[in-house]
């Protein structure tokens, strides 16, 4: 018997397959992807970043298992920590320096994620956040799988494709799985909805990156 969050991937395994076919995730797999638009790419996480360890410690105050509280919680601290690497590191490698402005891709995703875990039960604010887990690690390992050696993106490889991540991951897709089982239809309904739109999101995100979509001065 299938699990929910097997579910919730074979329902979207459509946007997914887009998303590893996508030109930035293909040109970051080759090594061939301009500085330029990787350098948009990851200011616009840095700054999601903040706002999704929000969205974690919201669904942390929404919980009524202890333990679940606690790993939301070390979801988020895990989350700022291990990707605040990341982006510092190549902050220092491209010098980017001051605080950039959220681009459209960046704003909506956040809004919609810290907004749903502060409007919606828990289970729709746990379904909102997991694809940003799920897809990266898939998307890693995929990657990891094809890219070009040597990669000017490495770290970031090896990053979502690693066993620390994959860890997170892991226990992310149990707490929905559990959730999901104790849940009503019409709530599993919803997790269905607010997740494929998180998945359209991660593409939108990435394509921002690479068509460097900006606010248009209107």
């Amino acid at each position: 018997m299938s699990t929910f969050s097997e579910s919730l991937w074979n329902n979207n395994l459509d946007i997914y397959n887009f998303i590893i076919n996508d030109d930035f995730i293909r040109e970051l797999s080759d090594g061939f992807l301009p500085e330029e638009k990787f350098r948009y790419y990851i200011q616009q996480d840095a700054l999601y970043l903040a706002d999704f360890g929000k969205a974690l410690a919201l669904l942390a105050v929404k919980a009524t298992d202890q333990s679940h509280m606690l790993q939301f919680l070390q979801f988020a601290q895990g989350a700022v920590i291990v990707e605040k690497a990341l982006h510092e590191n190549y902050f220092r490698l491209y010098n980017i320096t001051g605080a950039p402005e959220k681009m459209p891709g960046c704003f909506a995703y956040t809004h919609f994620l810290v907004s749903t875990t502060a409007i919606q039960p828990l289970e729709v604010g746990v379904a909102a956040v997991l694809p940003c887990f799920w897809i990266y690690r898939e998307v890693g390992k995929y990657i990891l799988k094809h890219a070009a050696t040597p990669n000017p993106y490495q770290q970031w490889i090896d990053t979502y494709a690693g066993d620390e991540f994959d860890t997170l991951v892991t226990q992310m897709l149990e707490i929905t799985n559990t959730l999901a089982a104790q849940t009503t239809d019409s709530l599993r309904a919803q997790m269905q909805e607010v997740f494929r739109f998180s998945c359209r999101m991660e593409w939108t995100f990435w394509n921002d990156a690479y068509v460097l979509n900006a606010w248009k001065p209107v």
